[in-house]
């Protein structure tokens, strides 16, 4: 086994009662071949009951990786996060490279090599690369044309930010550059943290790259693709979008009035995605956006995250 001074990157996986789709993802970065040595650090974010901290041990134990593994007490997505980019850091403080990958993933061969490659060629502050999705049921047209289940595309590229976590590259001098709490706690329930967090570091300079080559394969679950989880993803979305808003204008009054451009806009943008896929469900989605900013700058914000 390396020792821990040795180690160049670490790739970070929270992880919530999935024990079995945790074990694939494993897997799947165990089997990463780098010409740098790597850790792999897993927070089970389930203290009562922490089946993914023991599935990470029987996993790793054997497969001859540094690694570490910890139970994080307080419930919420974004305590696991800067709980496993923590730990990362003090356990292997010379790793440059913090990765992220959801317990819901799988890496692609390659995609460790080809992220870090990246970022020492281009300098770059932060990574990211395409997810390729695999339903576990049959997804209909409408399903597959939703605006949520699209992603950046093209070639490798510096870009303004990336808005997800599940396949990203943080470099060390980016959490030495931020306030703590890294990944914003208020986020936990929410979702969006991952969101909020990459805008901070568009706000404050860091570049941000595409690299088409680095992918990875999610999982998305049937109860995911029905009508219903969407037209609620999607105004979660606008009510994560409201409160990110909040936090970066400086000015209250700032995100309320974008609220009613937004509501405007939504309605004009669902109507021309209707005129292109003509399926109601897709075209939803820039309405309903819109209309959770508004319901969360009455104070109604979803919690799909607690339980």
């Amino acid at each position: 086994m390396q020792d821990a001074s040795s180690i160049q990157a670490v790739v970070c996986i929270p992880t919530f009662r999935r024990p079995a789709w945790l074990a694939r993802t494993l897997a799947s970065v165990i089997a990463q071949e780098t010409d740098f040595p790597f850790a792999i650090v897993v927070v089970d974010n389930d203290a009562a009951n922490p089946v993914g901290a023991v599935c990470a041990e029987d996993l790793l134990g054997p497969a001859g990786l540094p690694y570490a593994v910890f139970t994080e007490g307080k419930q919420g997505n974004c305590h696991a996060i800067n709980r496993a980019f923590a730990e990362a850091m003090q356990a292997f403080p010379r790793a440059e490279f913090l990765l992220m990958i959801d317990d819901d993933e799988m890496a692609m061969p390659g995609w460790l090599a080809a992220i870090v490659k990246t970022a020492r060629r281009e300098n770059a502050d932060i990574v990211g690369g395409p997810v390729d999705r695999e339903f576990e049921v049959p997804a209909t047209t409408a399903v597959m044309q939703h605006p949520l289940f699209g992603s950046i595309e093209g070639e490798s590229r510096e870009i303004d930010q990336i808005h997800g976590s599940g396949n990203c590259l943080i470099r060390r001098r980016v959490f030495e550059g931020l306030q703590s709490p890294l990944f914003d706690v208020r986020f936990n329930f929410l979702g969006g943290g991952d969101m909020e967090f990459f805008t901070r570091c568009r706000k404050a300079g860091f570049r941000t790259w595409w690299c088409a080559e680095a992918m990875i394969h999610e999982f998305v679950a049937g109860e995911r693709v029905t009508a219903r989880f969407l037209m609620k993803r999607s105004i979660r979305t606008g009510s994560i979008n409201y409160v990110i808003d909040r936090i970066h204008s400086g000015s209250a009054p700032k995100p309320v009035a974008k609220n009613a451009v937004s509501l405007w806009l939504g309605l004009g943008r669902s109507v021309r995605l209707f005129t292109k896929t003509r399926r109601l469900l897709p075209a939803s989605h820039p309405l309903l956006v819109s209309l959770g900013r508004t319901i969360a700058s009455l104070g109604f914000l979803p919690k799909p995250y607690k339980g």
